[in-house]
């Protein structure tokens, strides 16, 4: 469910029409809704209150401090990889101390800047990043918590860029070596073992390959504990989906009931890691028509947002919906729709019916909270877009469209 809806013919978010924000911020903007990020927050966490478990939102989802401060609000912990993105918690205002740091690279700075604020736990992903850790801790004179991420090799049956649990994945311990980084995390100083962690994709639309996940995490939670091993925290990852077009993902409720059954009595925290199925649906992207063009082939409809705006089409190839904010009579016409970059992959959709449109009209870009603005860039040299956050029949811009002078920011010119 989400907050944005036609009414007398016009989109809305929550109680804010679409229109006004884009004749007061401009276009592109992304466009937020506050009540469907905290209704999608709260029926995840409630379905799993029959348990004791935190909910650690993924913040490469979408950063912009506004949402990570509402979530903090809801009590939400963070999972992050970066120190960056630590640092813009600390902007918000969350609790460090419910931050889970992943990753496949952090490097000595980034585990100090961690340690130093007294993140939760890392989640480790290999025997080098383990020795590492120690190091650093120990030369300050702190213990690190730590999971170690283990490889299940299961199929999340996603796209293969964002599956992270097979064995040819770059991410976690494999397998068949977790006992023994385990044992070796033990032997070393300034590492204190708290959990066990797996990650094995995003966008799952089925139960299956999660549950074969838990169950094989399960068990290696219970041989570790068996075995003497302070196993508090069984981390279990995200990647629950959203629909996008026709996709059905299980409900928040029939995967915490599934996962619930499985682990009752282990005597473990349960973590979570959402991201997408938190935010996903929580946003659009508005923009503008700029032309019309028509070739012998194909009909383009060019509008003012474009790649570097929201690359998961052409990066993924990734559907979404394409919905007028002015409603059309119901007629369509066959068009692709492609931005102003100098790519044939810069389309936001190929051979799509869409409504008639005109130079001026206002589009909206469904489902893009997720993997949106946070994967925006300047090429071309295009200014970032603006994101507003709506509240009600309220709306801020928790974010300035960037300037001509913030292309620049940051660079020189050598002297002659």
């Amino acid at each position: 469910m989400n907050h944005f809806g036609y009414r007398d013919g016009e989109l809305w978010c929550e109680d804010v029409p679409l229109a006004r924000i884009a004749a007061e911020v401009g276009t592109p903007t992304y466009v937020y809704s506050s009540a469907t990020i905290t209704r999608h927050y709260r029926v995840f966490d409630d379905a799993l209150a029959g348990a004791p478990h935190q909910i650690h939102y993924s913040v490469k989802a979408n950063s912009n401090i506004a949402i990570l401060r509402l979530l903090a609000d809801l009590g939400a912990g963070f999972d992050v990889v970066s120190a960056g993105e630590i640092h813009r918690l600390e902007v918000a205002g969350a609790p460090l101390d419910r931050v889970v740091f992943s990753g496949v690279g952090k490097t000595a700075a980034e585990m100090r800047y961690a340690l130093e604020r007294g993140i939760h736990a890392f989640n480790v992903e290999s025997e080098a990043e383990l020795e590492l850790l120690s190091s650093v801790a120990s030369a300050m004179g702190l213990c690190a918590p730590v999971s170690l991420r283990v490889n299940p090799d299961v199929d999340p049956q996603t796209h293969p860029y964002i599956a992270t649990g097979l064995r040819e994945s770059k991410f976690g311990i494999p397998w068949p070596r977790a006992e023994a980084a385990y044992a070796r995390a033990a032997a070393l100083p300034g590492i204190r073992v708290v959990g066990v962690d797996c990650h094995i994709g995003s966008q799952l639309t089925s139960l299956a390959p999660f549950l074969d996940a838990v169950d094989r995490m399960l068990e290696l939670a219970t041989r570790l504990r068996a075995s003497g091993f302070p196993i508090e925290d069984l981390d279990l990852g995200g990647g629950l989906g959203i629909t996008y077009r026709d996709e059905a993902p299980p409900h928040p409720d029939d995967l915490a009931r599934a996962i619930i059954e499985r682990t009752r009595g282990c005597g473990m925290k349960l973590l979570f890691e959402p991201g997408r199925v938190i935010v996903g649906n929580a946003g659009v992207l508005l923009m503008s028509v700029l032309y019309e063009k028509a070739s012998e082939a194909r009909r383009f409809v060019i509008v003012d947002a474009a790649m570097n705006d929201a690359i998961r089409p052409a990066l993924y190839g990734a559907y979404h919906a394409i919905w007028p904010v002015s409603a059309s009579d119901g007629s369509e016409v066959i068009v692709d729709v492609v931005g102003p970059v100098c790519e044939s992959g810069d389309f936001f959709a190929k051979q799509r019916g869409l409504a008639p449109v005109v130079s001026g009209d206002l589009l909206a870009l469904m489902s893009a909270g997720a993997y949106g603005f946070s994967m925006s860039s300047n090429y071309n040299a295009r200014p970032r877009a603006a994101e507003v956050l709506v509240r009600g029949d309220r709306y801020d811009v928790v974010r300035d469209r960037e300037s001509m002078a913030d292309l620049v920011r940051g660079e020189r010119l050598p002297a002659r």
